[in-house]
């Protein structure tokens, strides 16, 4: 099937694997704890203040079992830890250790570098318009 063939869902799965890929590799090129790319996830959906893994999972789109499994393996690799929520003695945050946010602005870093190749590749006027209607308000999703 031609790219012109293909749906939208299924050209933004691709873009996010191609990133995804790149990311993983370059960290562990870099000599980083090797990560699954639903651990990779739990680092891009998690608040600086820590986050519980019910909302790591609504954020992820997946379920709380699948997440829990990610968290705690990267509890394990020693990059999260758990603690009391303050607000709710029922609830525990996740959060990055001080491995964990090295861990983060490593691959923030490189992320950077591989919008700038992405740009170099298709053009920055291309990578512009592509952010902007990414980050454009959709709505809700419409019955249709």
């Amino acid at each position: 099937m031609s790219a012109a063939g293909r749906h939208l869902p299924q050209l933004l799965g691709e873009a996010r694997r191609w990133f995804e890929e790149a990311l993983l590799d370059a960290l562990a090129r870099a000599g980083a704890e090797p990560v699954s790319p639903t651990q990779a996830a739990v680092f891009a959906a998690l608040d600086e203040d820590g986050t519980t893994v019910s909302e790591l999972a609504r954020r992820m789109g997946v379920t709380r079992q699948t997440t829990h499994q990610a968290v705690h393996g990267l509890i394990t690799l020693g990059l999260l830890e758990q603690s009391p929520d303050p607000a709710s003695a029922r609830r525990r945050l996740i959060r990055r250790t001080p491995s964990g946010e090295r861990a983060h602005e490593q691959a923030v870093r490189t992320l950077a570098r591989l919008e700038e190749v992405l740009a170099e590749r298709i053009g920055p006027d291309q990578v512009a318009a592509l952010r902007a209607a990414l980050e454009a308000e959709w709505g809700d999703p419409p019955v249709v």
